[in-house]
């Protein structure tokens, strides 16, 4: 202490005394921030231990629909395309007419061969009277050929005892050479009538086989049936039917309610049946597929509320949902080209499945949302 300088005899003193206040700061604020870290990790434990972990959640996650092909069934030319992309339609609502001159010539044929289809029928059914006339009628010839026949033996026979009379007394002279032979004559003449009475009954016999076939085969063109019901008649009016369908599909209608979307079609086209002219986006039905991790779907089941938000809205418009289910496989083993990891450089991926999310349809009229749209899904796997 002698060899201390008199002018400050304070400043070893305060030299030392300074550092223990400063060190205590620093231990007391680090062991405050130590308090609170340890707290906070103790708090967030126990978040996501009660609540934290009930929930997973993805943002690769878009919205979907299942759109409808607008495809004519008919081909023609577009007179009138009355509907625009983004144009709101209601079902039933007219979206193209095409150039129905050819179903209406169509149409028209068809009716025609109806018409005549049921006067052949009628035909057929007189066809079958004048037939049974007919057979009535051979029937007839038939008496009258057998009472030709009978006269015709009757007059063989007695020309046959005539000539046999006169062939007797021939020798003696009583019957002279001209007589004779007017009787042989006569004879010849009642045998040729007889074989003609014979030939008539067959050829009358014949003639009512005939007519019997023919009434028999138009009776099976119509037995058991009638106007309403026969075969011709009722291919007639199918052609009908699908004339006049064919003529109602020139005008093209909205399958579903919706947008219109991807619209091809201009005036003046002609289209061929099956070509797709627009789609119909329902955008009051509209699902998410969420793309969650492998590892997230422990958990997930069918049926769990779903929270969403969309980029187009922002987080001030929550959307809820229902897991309707999964997809059968994951994105990479429905590409075009699969992913082949059956080599020696092989990494693993970790893969994500789709996971199909509806909507509540409330929500969406009053927020819409339209396909490919981005959002954010986080399952509540706490409820079953």
């Amino acid at each position: 202490m002698a060899d201390a300088d008199p002018q400050f005899p304070q400043a070893d003193a305060m030299s030392v005394q300074a550092p223990p206040p400063r060190n205590g700061r620093r231990r007391t604020l680090l062991a405050g921030i130590a308090g609170v870290v340890l707290v906070a990790g103790v708090g967030y434990g126990g978040w996501y231990a009660l609540v934290g972990s009930h929930y997973v959640e993805t943002d690769n996650a878009y919205v979907g629909a299942d759109t409808a092909q607008v495809t004519p069934m008919v081909a023609g030319q577009a007179l009138d395309v009355r509907v625009s992309d983004t144009q709101a339609v209601r079902k039933g609502d007219v979206l193209v007419r095409l150039d129905d001159s050819d179903a209406r010539i169509t149409l028209a044929t068809a009716e025609a061969d109806l018409a005549k289809a049921r006067r052949m029928f009628g035909q057929t059914s007189a066809t079958s009277n004048a037939l049974s006339a007919q057979v009535q009628a051979r029937g007839a010839d038939i008496l009258s050929a057998r009472a030709q026949l009978i006269a015709a033996q009757a007059s063989f026979a007695k020309a046959q005892v005539d000539f046999n009379r006169r062939q007797k007394l021939a020798p003696n002279g009583a019957v002279s050479g001209d007589e004779l032979t007017s009787a042989t004559n006569a004879l010849a003449a009642a045998r040729a009538s007889l074989e003609q009475a014979r030939a008539a009954v067959a050829q009358a016999s014949s003639q009512r086989g005939a007519a019997a076939g023919n009434l028999a085969a138009n009776q099976a063109l119509i037995q058991g049936t009638s106007v309403a019901n026969a075969p011709d008649v009722l291919m007639a009016e199918a052609r009908v039917r699908q004339a006049r369908l064919d003529l109602d599909r020139t005008v093209i209608r909205a399958p579903i309610d919706g947008v219109v979307a991807n619209r091809t079609i201009q005036i003046g086209q002609r289209i061929a049946p099956g070509a797709t002219i627009m789609r119909i986006v329902p955008v009051g039905q509209v699902y998410v597929d969420a793309n969650f991790k492998e590892g997230q779907l422990e958990k997930v089941k069918p049926g769990q509320p779903v929270t969403l938000t969309s980029d187009l809205y922002g987080g001030s418009v929550d959307y809820h949902g229902r897991v309707a289910g999964f997809s059968g496989g994951t994105g990479s083993a429905f590409a075009l080209i699969p992913a082949q990891n059956a080599t020696g450089n092989w990494i693993k991926v970790v893969q994500r499945l789709p996971v199909r999310v509806t909507l509540d349809p409330r929500e969406l009229a009053a927020h819409p949302l339209r396909v490919g749209l981005s959002m954010t899904a986080e399952i509540d796997t706490s409820a079953r």
